[in-house]
């Protein structure tokens, strides 16, 4: 993330977007006094106000391969603890697995937007599960198997009409990729957790034609490079065509007298370390 883009992120992305998935984590999470978590792919901070809230006195760890965005969540935090005992911040840049922390040391752990791609999820809930004691809770939400299918819906059509057989198979794939709420479980049971639950809630993001689609900062920020990522070389322009403008071009077309909805649906699986 850019330094210019932290701000953006903080203002329009968290309580359009991310706040889906904080909100739901809250929710899961076990209360308790004297918590010590592990917040990985923390980005800029959030939900950081509302977890010190749900957990008096806990001390919060957390770790994102931006260092931009660890400059902010660090300035929040300071104004956190300002005036308030018993709460501790440390936000540290870091990517690479195992992160810099040892094993069993935190009640909780979790990410609020878990890679989609299998491989490096498995990485991150592994890790999770490696940060927390017995017992410890660990939770993992994404985006599951159903979400942004309207866009999906456009990509295929682009490649139906211009024959792009390599397209359509990589839309396919990236759609599949996601777990169900029962796969998702299924992955934390494996990956050593019990009691593992699944909340499952559908959002709608709503956008004024194709172009404030591709404007906003949710897309710009996430949902254009984790479709970017999922769709690899499949998704690039070839001479004059760019699936990406197709998209917008159809969304103003088919929506121009209404709002292009985008639907989420909103995972969070929640599980307790043997």
């Amino acid at each position: 993330m850019k330094h210019e883009e932290t701000a953006v992120f903080e203002t329009h992305v968290v309580p359009r977007y991310l706040s889906f998935f904080g909100e739901r984590v809250l929710h899961k999470m076990v209360a308790g006094k004297d918590a010590r978590v592990c917040h990985v792919r923390c980005r800029t901070g959030y939900p950081d106000r509302e977890l010190i809230e749900k957990l008096p006195n806990a001390h919060v760890h957390g770790v994102d391969s931006s260092s931009h965005a660890i400059e902010l969540a660090r300035a929040k935090a300071l104004a956190l603890v300002e005036g308030r005992a018993g709460i501790a911040f440390d936000y540290r840049v870091g990517e690479t697995l195992p992160l810099p922390f040892p094993a069993g040391v935190f009640s909780h752990a979790f990410t609020l937007h878990a890679p989609s791609e299998r491989a490096a999820r498995r990485a991150v809930v592994e890790e999770l599960v490696r940060l927390v004691a017995p017992r410890g809770q660990v939770l993992v939400a994404m985006p599951l198997r159903g979400s942004f299918l309207a866009v999906h819906d456009l990509l295929r059509e682009c490649a139906l009409k211009h024959e792009i057989d390599g397209l359509s198979a990589a839309v396919d794939a990236a759609a599949a990729a996601r777990p169900s709420d029962e796969s998702l479980a299924r992955e934390l049971e494996d990956a050593g957790l019990d009691k593992v639950s699944v909340d499952v809630r559908t959002r709608t993001l709503r956008f004024e034609g194709g172009r404030r689609f591709f404007e906003d900062p949710v897309t710009r920020l996430v949902l254009l490079p984790e479709l970017h990522a999922e769709l690899g070389p499949a998704a690039d322009p070839i001479g004059p065509l760019d699936p990406f403008v197709y998209v917008r071009d159809a969304i103003d077309k088919y929506w121009s007298d209404a709002t292009f909805e985008l639907d989420v649906n909103v995972g969070v699986a929640a599980g307790r370390k043997r």
